[in-house]
């Protein structure tokens, strides 16, 4: 990958989602910058950043653009799903809140908001090594969950920089593959949750930002 952003071939819009405090910054900042603070990062309103990568000899600028989850910014966000060409979507391993809310609330806003072509991928962030004792939703309730919505699924960790390449890498390549099919496909219809049964926790939640 280039530093040099000024030539690319294609731009893509890519929007991060998803409850305050799951990570969507620290995944951004990992994924830019590589760099991640353990500080806890607050989104006002949304930030932007910009990362040139190469898919299979195409140079592709991805404008990333970070919500915030506070509901109070919500009205604001919701115009950003507008020309989104794939969304992230992204709860906290260790709330089990967050996953339901992706669910019930983020999923939903995704459907009203976003084109009927947009790539989804749902990401289980804080999947950090050594700390399976605070997890509170396993692997197989979010593949469960993500398989119910139609959306792709990976778990990740901005802490210890697992996957974090692969959720963008594996998104624009849903892209650049739905924009290229010569079978443009019909519009997607509303989908609804299928009462997936997510196990409830007892384990204490971490306020852990990575």
């Amino acid at each position: 990958m280039s530093e040099n952003n000024s030539q690319f071939d294609a731009m893509r819009k890519i929007l991060l989602i998803g409850d305050s405090g799951v990570g969507k910054s620290s995944l951004l900042v990992r994924f830019v910058d590589e760099n991640f603070s353990p500080s806890f990062i607050t989104t006002i309103g949304i930030d932007f950043k910009i990362k040139v990568i190469d898919i299979n000899g195409k140079r592709i600028k991805l404008q990333l653009w970070d919500t915030a989850g506070q509901e109070r910014f919500r009205t604001i966000t919701t115009s950003y799903y507008r020309g989104a060409d794939g969304v992230v979507l992204v709860y906290d391993v260790m709330d089990e809140k967050t996953l339901f809310d992706a669910r019930d609330v983020w999923y939903n806003t995704i459907m009203e908001n976003a084109l009927p072509d947009c790539q989804l991928m749902l990401v289980g962030n804080k999947a950090d090594d050594n700390e399976d004792d605070k997890r509170q939703v396993s692997y197989e309730d979010g593949e469960s969950l993500a398989k119910s919505l139609g959306m792709n699924f990976m778990e990740a960790s901005a802490k210890d920089n697992k996957n974090v390449d692969e959720v963008f890498f594996t998104l624009v390549k849903m892209i650049e593959e739905k924009l290229g099919s010569s079978n443009a496909g019909g519009k997607k219809g509303s989908m609804k949750s299928e009462g997936i049964n997510l196990k409830n926790s007892s384990k204490s939640k971490s306020n852990n930002c990575c």
